[in-house]
């Protein structure tokens, strides 16, 4: 029952997180668009330091999705959506 809401949830959550980052890195670097590692005019500094803030952004995201998602079901069914154990399917 989890696994489409989940599925659905972390989609939407990938979409925030890249608004996030596109915020964060207007406020970091005070230009647009982050910088692409193939660039020749990108520096290391900048390439490095956009993928540490989109990492952390989308990590952030992710988490709050999840932890949100799963807090909600308990809500609606009153039972936490409990990972199977490796080896065995639910």
């Amino acid at each position: 029952m989890y696994k489409p809401f989940g599925l659905l949830a972390g989609v939407l959550g990938g979409i925030l997180a890249g608004v996030i980052f596109k915020q964060v890195w207007k406020l970091v670097a005070g230009h647009e668009d982050a910088p692409e590692a193939t660039k020749e005019d990108s520096t290391w500094r900048e390439v490095l330091t956009a993928a540490a803030i989109h990492g952390a952004v989308f990590a952030v995201v992710k988490a709050v999705v999840d932890r949100a998602g799963a807090t909600g079901v308990r809500r609606v069914t009153g039972t936490w959506p409990a990972k199977p154990a490796k080896g065995r399917k639910k």
